[in-house]
């Protein structure tokens, strides 16, 4: 294996003091305009890449940030971290993607792991954490922004989306069209934005009276494979109801599965709604009506907000609130 060039090695290939190399790579004054070319000139013969171990230890930086989602599997996370990446290249960042499963335990691990490797910054989405251990670890962060999840300290940036209004909104839809018997598949009750969607949910039915069932809610892990067996479940047990809200896309494309598999027209036995209007929304049969939540633009303002708060220390963490907005398409008109 080729051993790793260093600035000893540059120093004496190119005949000058470890001290010069060092001027030269941090560009500091020191080293004349003849010997700065001399060095750069064996920096590039050499193929030198300085040790971003020895730059941190300089600089009090690495230069990379850490970007942890609950999983990158759902093309609505994705997108997310896709736009804060470009954000982070633009600056000249590297990111280190965090993947937790749902699982409160993983995503504790990744964020010790992340501050181990001392980055920069962090931006955590959708927090399966309880308050008092989320904002434990977060405090260990020089800077960090939650995305879908309330900040509960001024040192914390945020960008949050109404999901009570979104919930609401669902409903209210339903209700202009005339269902009475709406189930609800909720996500993970451990989510917050799963709290939010079910509280627009019942707010929204009480607003017209009508009793809220439990046999009518059920909560389960939000992908499609999921989505079908609970709402295969809930239908197949409930023929009373005539629409679904479902917390994402995701699970209302298993919602679609699984009236087809009991052989329910979608939308005239039963309407659907998702929530987080993904690409796949537009492309199924019938096409989703969801809520649209701006995935490209949180993550791109989520990077800009953690990053302004990296180079100025003394900027003022924000907070950004977001409302989602109904797109009526074929799967409930």
């Amino acid at each position: 294996m080729a051993k790793r060039v260093t600035m000893h090695d540059i120093a004496q290939t190119a005949g000058v003091s470890l001290m010069t190399v060092s001027r030269v790579v941090n560009n500091k004054e020191g080293a004349s305009h003849a010997t700065r070319k001399r060095v750069m000139d064996v920096i590039e013969e050499l193929n030198y890449r300085p040790s971003s171990i020895a730059r941190s230890l300089a600089t009090r930086h690495t230069g990379t940030l850490g970007v942890v989602v609950p999983d990158i599997s759902n093309p609505f996370f994705s997108s997310i971290v896709r736009s804060a990446e470009e954000e982070a290249y633009a600056k000249d960042y590297s990111v280190f993607l965090g993947n937790t499963n749902e699982d409160p335990k993983r995503e504790l691990a990744v964020l010790q792991s992340l501050e181990d490797n001392q980055v920069d910054g962090l931006i955590l989405c959708s927090s399966r954490l309880e308050d008092h251990a989320l904002f434990k670890i977060l405090a260990r962060f020089s800077t960090s922004v939650l995305v879908f999840r309330e900040r509960k300290s001024a040192d914390v940036g945020a960008i949050t989306v109404d999901d009570v209004f979104g919930g609401q909104a669902a409903i209210e839809h339903l209700l202009r069209s005339g269902h009475r018997n709406i189930g609800l598949i909720s996500g993970p009750p451990i989510s917050t934005s799963a709290f939010g969607r079910l509280k627009g949910y019942q707010t929204a039915l009480r607003a017209v009276d009508i009793p809220i069932k439990d046999s009518w809610i059920r909560h389960c892990h939000p992908v499609v494979e999921k989505g079908q067996e609970t709402a295969y479940d809930l239908l197949k047990n409930n023929p009373e109801l005539t629409a679904l809200f479902c917390h994402n896309d995701l699970i209302a494309v298993g919602a679609l599965q699984a009236c087809a598999k009991l052989g329910l027209r979608v939308p005239e036995d039963i309407a659907i709604i998702g929530y987080d209007d993904i690409g796949l929304a537009a492309l199924v049969s019938p096409a989703l009506t969801t809520l649209h939540v701006p995935m490209v633009e949180i993550g791109t303002q989520a990077m800009q907000m953690l990053l302004e708060r990296i180079e100025c220390s003394t900027a003022e963490s924000k907070e950004i609130h977001l409302q989602p907005k109904l797109v009526v398409r074929a799967s409930a008109p």
